[in-house]
């Protein structure tokens, strides 16, 4: 148990997750299966096998509950796991409220956010089958941080199509990635055929996360030396990151407490799930009432404002059709400063959870969120990443609520990473420069017809 008033709640090396945890065992409805994109048929694991190895395939299909961490993964866990949760008394004070805040800090880990936590495991899994190049997107840069930093652990060479509007907002980022080795290219390029279609169209193309993806899997596609790494969405991703979960669920029991909400902000869905996951599992098996909310931008609200249907991951139309919430695979979001949010679709596990009502969502404004950024960070010392100050908007509210209603109500958010390279976002914010963008209704609805129409 806590002490009173002690802030800090840590863990052992001892006490890391051994095995990831897999929702996809414990889920009331399976998942649709992906479709092979030539073919509109189920995919087959060799469909999968010319950009990722065998052991990744197998987890993207695992319906084990339970998948033992490589020990050579967790020696490079052991870096910056376990990560550490506060209880956030300035920001209760601050905001007045009976409400009891913690968040979990993944901004701890060498890349500042949660990315490495499936970075290191998939390029260990690549290294293992003898590839020798890794080529990914990235959107803010903390996914291509992270590849970088696997790829020089285990030896690759790294490529990251950086999203052109983050590649110029957050020229940090690159240089991070440069540092640790890799080549950065702003996407779209014309490195790719996928990329100099798109220019051709829009030489000022701001890029998206879906053209970053369809050049890099072109890239990966056309060498044998060479695979493809994805940061979110896909089930291996979640899985690898349900150590958050599972050492934030270790945490919460020693400070005597369960959470009555968790915020985590969602994009693709990985940060989301990484700690949302293994809280549902104890409301699965064990019938906790808990709920949880992907938080999402109200100028990408893919959970929100989407449809539940099959669509491709990437403009171009290489990747698998996945059963998802999407906004339509060549819908351009606006140019917001939460780049790693900025995807057209969502994780398949998160979409079929959020349809089946057993977890929530919420869109949230840029203005807004920066505003309980500033409010965060003024508060708790932490200046915290675009992306994750939405969770900490969505529980300033809920905090908030609580007050109105005199509950006491237990919070924990999902903090994703720092923000010490966002600064030129927070100088726009600051100087009041900063504006709500929104989606266009009428590009949106225009993508959405566009969907494939798939009969199986």
């Amino acid at each position: 148990m806590l002490e009173l008033n002690e802030k800090k709640i840590l863990l052992t090396e001892r006490e890391i997750p051994t095995h990831w945890y897999n929702v996809a065992a414990d889920m009331p409805h399976p998942l649709k299966p992906p479709l092979n994109p030539a073919t509109g048929r189920p995919a087959e694991p060799s469909d999968f096998s010319a950009i990722f190895p065998k052991a990744l395939i197998e987890q993207e299909m695992s319906a084990e509950r339970w998948v033992e961490i490589p020990e050579e993964v967790s020696e490079l866990y052991k870096i910056w796991r376990p990560t550490p949760m506060y209880r956030a008394y300035q920001l209760e004070k601050f905001l007045d409220t009976p409400a009891h805040i913690y968040y979990k800090y993944e901004g701890a880990s060498p890349a500042g956010s949660h990315k490495l936590n499936t970075a290191i495991p998939q390029v260990y899994y690549n290294k293992k089958e003898g590839i020798k190049r890794i080529a990914t997107e990235t959107g803010a840069g903390q996914w291509g941080s992270s590849v970088s930093m696997a790829c020089k652990f285990f030896g690759l060479d790294c490529t990251v199509y950086m999203v052109k509007v983050s590649y110029n907002q957050k020229p940090y980022r690159r240089i991070l990635m440069n540092t640790f080795g890799a080549e950065v290219i702003a996407s779209p390029s014309d490195r790719t055929q996928a990329g100099r279609a798109i220019l051709a169209e829009n030489p000022d193309s701001l890029g998206s996360l879906g053209i970053a993806i369809s050049e890099a899997v072109e890239d990966a596609a056309m060498r044998s030396d060479t695979n493809y790494a994805l940061g979110s969405v896909l089930n291996h991703v979640c899985l690898h990151q349900t150590v958050i979960g599972q050492e934030a669920k270790l945490q919460m029991e020693k400070a005597g407490e369960y959470p009555d909400v968790v915020f985590g902000c969602c994009g693709g869905g990985s940060n989301f799930a990484g700690l949302a996951f293994p809280f549902l599992y104890d409301k699965l098996t064990a019938g906790k009432k808990v709920r949880l909310v992907a938080v999402e931008p109200e100028a990408c609200p893919t959970l929100t404002r989407g449809k539940f249907a099959y669509d491709f991951g990437d403009v171009a139309k290489l990747t698998p059709m996945m059963m998802m919430y999407t906004l339509g695979h060549d819908f351009m979001p606006p140019g917001i400063h939460a780049g790693g949010l900025r995807y057209h679709g969502d994780s398949p596990l998160v979409s079929q959870l959020y349809h089946d009502g057993l977890i929530e969502a919420m869109a949230c404004r840029q203005t807004a969120v920066f505003e309980s950024a500033v409010t965060f960070a003024q508060t708790e010392g932490i200046v915290p990443a675009p992306e994750s100050a939405h969770a900490i908007n969505a529980a300033i509210e809920e905090a908030k609520r609580a007050k109105e209603a005199g509950e006491k109500r237990v919070i924990l958010i999902a903090l994703s990473g720092h923000g010490h390279f966002d600064m030129s976002a927070y100088e726009s914010y600051l100087s009041g420069g900063l504006t709500d963008i929104p989606y266009s209704a009428e590009l949106l609805e225009a993508s959405l017809a566009r969907l494939p129409k798939v009969s199986l």
